[in-house]
């Protein structure tokens, strides 16, 4: 029981122990310091007998009731500037700033700070105002507006440095002023500026002008040769296309090409069949009928000829007498006498050609059958049968003129038999040939016959006188 009872006691002291030791322990963070008072401490840097003592970053023990523990804040801290100067040259401005100062971190600083600002902490940035604010009036007043413009760090750094010794005294340290602006309320800075400012516009004008040439003309360059390669492109597609349409073209007429080429292999084949055929055709006629032909269409050419030279012959000798009867009567005057006489000497011109031409043509003609008896005599003989066969089948047919009645018993074959029988008898069918052959001279007219005349009695009076002959 005794010893439960101590125990007991001793668990109740630790436990007191322990809340008088929470109690009494004091941690300071990393952003303020400890000042405790109520007892003399000798710290480093610090005189004797301060009466306060100062932790920070650490726990300590602090005596209740016998010591009184504050906090002091060692955070950041800033302050606006916005102070009234007047500068070297009297003008006014109005500068702008922001100054960010904090409590130092040694012992002196946070001592200092302490005694000044412990309970009056937001104070500290209106101090800081003052004081930055009757140095900036200074040191504005010994520059110009230019000086201030053209190197505002300078004037950061003499208001650093004029504000240092009172900030240190204070236990606060600047980390940054900033000048952020300088007003002028007279226009100053902005008249000072104008002359720039438009030599500025001008260079800026100008700037942009060429910047707007250059363009201009690199668009144009541009455009130029967009065209240029568009250009290309169409003839580049159009030779393309071109080729295409000629491949297809050649494509296309390959077949009726190569069936041209065959049909046309056929016709140069069939041509020449047709050529060797007509050539044989052409010799047999030649032999046959051309030469036989030929002869006598020169007889009837040459007499055709003779009779229309007579005719013009006589034409011009009767147009001589009209124009001698004329001229006979027409005597008045020089200039138709002299006519009537060109007249008759043309006419006599003709007349004397006509006679000519027809002796040679009569001559041409007696030379042409002598020749053309000499050589095929058998020709001669058809064509004389030939002009003769009228007058053969009248003395045929006189055979049947004696005929009342006659009796045929193989109807149109026994007619052409008769007919033929009838001519061979008497020999008036080769028999009077022979008998024409006798007759022709060696000019190839009948002896003793005369010469054919132009209007054709001659030769029927001959048909007729061997026709009676023969009967």
């Amino acid at each position: 029981m005794g010893i439960g009872i101590v125990a007991g006691g001793v668990l109740g002291a630790l436990v007191v122990l322990i809340a008088l030791f929470k109690l009494m322990w004091r941690v300071a963070e990393p952003n303020e310091a400890l000042i405790i008072s109520g007892s003399n401490h000798k710290m480093e840097g610090l005189g004797e007998g301060m009466g306060f003592r100062i932790v920070t970053g650490r726990g300590t023990l602090v005596l209740p009731g016998v010591q009184a523990v504050r906090k002091l804040s060692l955070d950041l801290n800033e302050t606006q500037l916005s102070v009234e100067c007047v500068t070297h040259q009297g003008i006014p401005l109005k500068v702008r700033g922001v100054v960010i100062f904090k409590v130092g971190d040694d012992f002196v600083s946070i001592a200092n700070a302490a005694r000044r600002f412990l309970d009056q902490q937001k104070l500290m940035s209106e101090r800081v105002h003052i004081v930055f604010a009757g140095h900036l009036r200074a040191i504005v007043g010994g520059l110009t507006v230019e000086d201030m413009i053209r190197d505002r760090e300078k004037l950061t750094g003499q208001a650093r440095s004029a504000c240092g010794t009172e900030m240190e005294k204070l236990g606060l340290i600047v980390d940054s002023l900033q000048i952020h602006e300088i007003e002028d309320p007279t226009g100053y800075i902005k008249n000072l500026a104008a002359p720039h400012a438009a030599a500025v516009q001008r260079d800026a004008r100008i700037a942009q002008a060429e910047a707007n040439r250059l363009a201009t003309e690199a668009e144009q360059m541009a455009a130029a040769r967009m065209s240029e390669a568009t250009r290309d492109s169409e003839i580049l597609q159009a030779g393309y296309q071109a080729e295409r349409d000629k491949a297809s073209a050649k494509a296309r007429q390959a077949g009726p090409l190569a069936e041209a080429g065959a049909r046309q292999e056929v016709v140069v084949q069939e041509t020449r069949v047709a050529e060797l055929e007509a050539h044989r055709r052409e010799q047999q006629l030649q032999a046959d009928v051309r030469k036989p032909a030929d002869a006598a269409a020169y007889e009837k050419r040459t007499l055709a000829e003779a009779e229309r030279d007579a005719r013009i012959s006589a034409a011009q000798a009767e147009a001589k007498e009209t124009e001698l009867a004329s001229a006979a009567t027409a005597t008045a005057t020089r200039l138709t006498g002299e006519a009537e006489a060109a007249a008759a000497q043309a006419k006599g011109l003709a007349v004397a050609e006509s006679t000519r031409a027809k002796g040679l043509a009569e001559a041409e003609s007696i030379k042409a059958r002598a020749a053309a008896l000499a050589e095929n005599q058998d020709a001669v003989v058809a064509q004389q049968l030939a002009e003769k066969w009228p007058e053969i089948v009248e003395a045929g047919a006189s055979a049947f003129g004696n005929v009342d009645q006659m009796v045929l018993l193989n109807g149109a074959d026994g007619m052409a038999d008769m007919f033929a029988k009838a001519l061979t008898m008497g020999g008036t069918g080769l028999g009077l040939a022979r008998q024409l052959l006798a007759t022709m001279g060696p000019n190839g007219q009948q002896a003793g016959a005369p010469a054919p005349s132009m209007n054709g009695s001659g030769p029927r009076s001959e048909a007729i006188a061997v026709t009676d002959a023969q009967d």
